[in-house]
């Protein structure tokens, strides 16, 4: 008895000295992992990807390489199955991502807010949402749901192609067979307007618009450049600017707090950065004058349509109802500050 009295202090006591040498980091180093995974949709040539790559390799940086990331783009930890992501997040099965809106919106409906057709007139419609109060509430309700958000991205403007004809006004979608993500949302604003909206992955997209199984599609003009959509038979564009993606870079709540305080705050911190980075290339062309992505693109052959104010309008008009009936879905509150902060934005 006495020998196991003698023993245990003696281990209290080195436990004790160890401590005071500041010696406790290693053991909480020990419970990290060896590599984070990281879900994307995209890679590193578009927009999307990069922002994970810069996202990876600031937080090595200020981590002094105690967190090591891995990209896996193209969703690859859930088979590429993208509206699966969010879920795989909460479960684990992923440890970190920087999602689409979009297709965390069939798990979070506050998400369906940018979703909506024709809300977001512009640029800096989209910043007075996602830096003002909605964005607060969004990254609120993100985090009640079991993920943490740190920073927001953007993949853009999702603009409309198609290899049969210029599309002007509604009645041009009538019959076309549009890809869209796997969003009621999105089924329900295209099948308004006429079209015949066809859920899919986009690693699927690709083959079905080369065989014409699908005659269109609407994504961000970085997508449509990096993806030389036009050797598809992605012949017409039309700009109407109908929706904008937002993106979010997010880490597992478990794996959030299996870091160190400091090493979270570097992380965020990383996020943060990377995310301004990350935007700023998702509207590279766009946002400078005379938009020379858009030349880039006539460039390849490509028909570009301008819509006016008027026909613009026409679109808008059609799918009011869809707006709507959604509002209420999403939360009537949510959507009207929302409404109310794109009124009162700095153009």
């Amino acid at each position: 008895m006495i020998k196991l009295r003698r023993t245990l202090l003696a281990l209290a006591t080195v436990a004790t000295a160890v401590a005071g040498l500041g010696l406790s980091a290693p053991a909480v180093a020990q419970n990290y992992k060896s590599e984070y995974k990281m879900s994307l949709v995209l890679g590193t040539a578009f927009p999307w990807g990069k922002g994970g790559e810069i996202w990876a390799n600031k937080v090595r940086e200020k981590t002094n390489g105690r967190i090591n990331i891995k990209l896996y783009p193209g969703v690859s930890l859930i088979q590429g199955d993208q509206t699966r992501e969010f879920s795989a997040l909460r479960q684990g099965v992923i440890d970190m991502a920087i999602g689409s809106t979009i297709n965390w919106s069939p798990q979070v409906r506050q998400l369906n807010l940018f979703s909506m057709p024709f809300l977001m007139p512009d640029y800096a419609a989209v910043d007075a949402l996602t830096q003002g109060e909605v964005g607060k509430r969004i990254f609120e309700t993100i985090d009640k749901a079991g993920v943490l958000p740190l920073a927001w991205g953007e993949n853009g403007y999702r603009e409309i192609s198609n290899s049969k004809h210029a599309i002007k006004t509604p009645a041009d979608l009538k019959g076309l067979k549009i890809r869209v993500v796997g969003s009621p949302l999105f089924l329900e604003t295209f099948t308004a307007l006429g079209a015949n909206p066809t859920q899919m992955s986009w690693a699927d997209a690709q083959p079905a618009l080369a065989s014409g199984a699908v005659d269109g599609q609407e994504n961000p003009l970085s997508i449509f450049t990096a993806s030389k959509l036009q050797t598809v038979g992605q012949k017409h564009l039309t700009m109407w600017g109908y929706v904008a993606d937002p993106l979010i870079f997010v880490v597992n709540k478990e794996v959030w707090n299996s870091w160190t305080p400091a090493d979270r705050e570097a992380v965020r911190q990383a996020a943060l950065e990377a995310g301004k980075e990350q935007l700023a290339l998702a509207r590279k062309g766009m946002v400078e004058p005379g938009q020379p992505l858009l030349k880039e693109i006539e460039g390849t052959g490509v028909a570009v349509t301008r819509l006016s104010a008027s026909e613009r309008e026409a679109f808008v008009k059609a799918t009011q109802p869809i707006y709507t009936k959604w509002k209420n879905q999403i939360g009537a509150d949510l959507v009207t500050t929302a409404e109310k902060a794109i009124a009162a934005r700095k153009k």
